[in-house]
């Protein structure tokens, strides 16, 4: 046995989080794609039945009622609030991070109000965002101004309406600092708008503590809610009654089922739900967060930046030095939850490593990303995949 194969026996040992793991469906495999969607926890297939079965086939319309389906949005709004650092009442679940990118973008813009108008997003930020962005800035009369995080304070002024950042990197890991660049937009009078799909689940976010005005993140990576599971929109307290959604969908009525004429919006977070919640997904989510009771978001952070630190270690042991280039940043306060690794030919190499039980993601053109879910991720499974990357680029 390595030198790093003990020592990863010691550290699953010691590991408080080890009990989680057994909380999920797993196998043989090491499972490193968490940040494109996470293992199944284990509850969820009897709850879905019971959803499929007896309050949809039994109770049918009632169960909007007696099953609480219509207060589901922000119900378990309410159970992911606390896992990016949010009171309860700020965040509803539903529709796609697209959407509630748009929802979120376009209502910053008219929070910032008349002589506002110009959006910066990040330049590096994943696709859609970009694409949702460039559509909002032509739907409200602004400019578009691509940057790079590092730039944002830069590029500020009274112009600036809203500012669209990832608080995680998607390609790299890298962490952008949010309570700076927070303050950083406020100072200039902008509302700040984050997309925390690679953050919630990983890591302390402090949406409350640091003043983030709107943010909105998926449910699928961290948070384990099955694929295409609602994303959430959360719109801080003290801009509910201005935030003004650009699709006022009969959900977010006053009186839903008053079929007024005229849209009044109801007061507090519910305002972001736009259409019919997706029950089924919905639900299946809502019992996905269930293996988060009793787990810190910090005993969570401590554990991946371990996982992290023990991969880059046994990677670089491992691994032939000019094959491959970490392009995560090695300081805690600027990493993620996931490595990503530049190889020449990565997309090759994670077919490999994929057909070992090694189960990663490849971005083109040439990065191999690894994410890693501390419930049910351990050291041994870390070890395990760098020793078999080992092998595969020195073949």
């Amino acid at each position: 046995m390595s030198e790093f194969a003990i020592r990863a026996e010691k550290l699953d040992a010691g590991d408080e989080l080890a009990g989680v793991r057994g909380k999920f469906v797993l196998d043989e495999v090491v499972y490193l794609d968490g940040n494109s969607l996470g293992a199944l926890p284990a509850a969820v297939p009897g709850r879905v039945e019971d959803v499929v079965r007896r309050q949809w086939g039994e109770l049918r319309i009632r169960s909007w009622d007696e099953s609480g389906w219509w207060t589901a949005p922000e119900r378990i709004g309410d159970r992911i609030a606390p896992l990016v650092g949010a009171a309860a009442g700020q965040i509803v679940v539903g529709d796609s991070t697209s959407v509630n990118v748009f929802k979120a973008l376009v209502g910053a813009v008219r929070l910032a109000g008349a002589g506002r108008d110009e959006i910066v997003v990040d330049a590096t930020t994943f696709p859609t965002d970009g694409y949702i962005a460039e559509s909002a800035a032509r739907m409200t009369g602004c400019t578009l101004r691509p940057v790079t995080p590092a730039e944002v304070p830069g590029v500020l002024g009274e112009r600036t309406a809203a500012v669209l950042l990832n608080h995680v990197d998607y390609r790299t890991g890298r962490l952008h600092d949010l309570p700076s660049l927070t303050a950083a937009v406020h100072a200039a009078g902008a509302v700040a708008v984050w997309d925390l799909c690679h953050s919630a689940g990983a890591l302390p976010v402090g949406l409350d503590e640091h003043g983030v005005d709107l943010a909105v993140g998926c449910t699928y990576k961290y948070l384990n809610g099955g694929p295409g599971s609602p994303a959430y929109l959360y719109v801080r307290r003290e801009l509910q009654d201005r935030f003004d959604s650009p699709l006022p969908g009969w959900n977010s009525h006053a009186e839903p089922f008053g079929m007024r004429d005229s849209y009044e919006p109801a007061a507090g977070a519910l305002r972001g739900r736009v259409g019919t919640p997706d029950i089924l997904s919905m639900l299946a989510l809502e019992a996905a967060l269930d293996v988060w009771d009793g787990v810190s978001i910090e005993a969570v952070r401590a554990k991946s930046l371990a996982l992290t630190d023990f991969f880059l270690e046994c990677v670089a042991a491992y691994a032939p030095a000019d094959r491959v280039e970490s392009v995560t940043p090695e300081a805690h306060a600027e990493r993620g939850s996931q490595v990503a690794l530049r190889c020449d030919d990565a997309g090759d190499v994670m077919k490999e490593l994929i057909a070992r039980g090694v189960v990663g993601d490849f971005r083109h053109p040439d990065v191999l990303r690894f994410g890693f879910t501390p419930l049910y991720v351990g050291f041994g499974d870390v070890e395990r995949a760098a020793r078999v990357l080992g092998d595969v680029l020195g073949r």
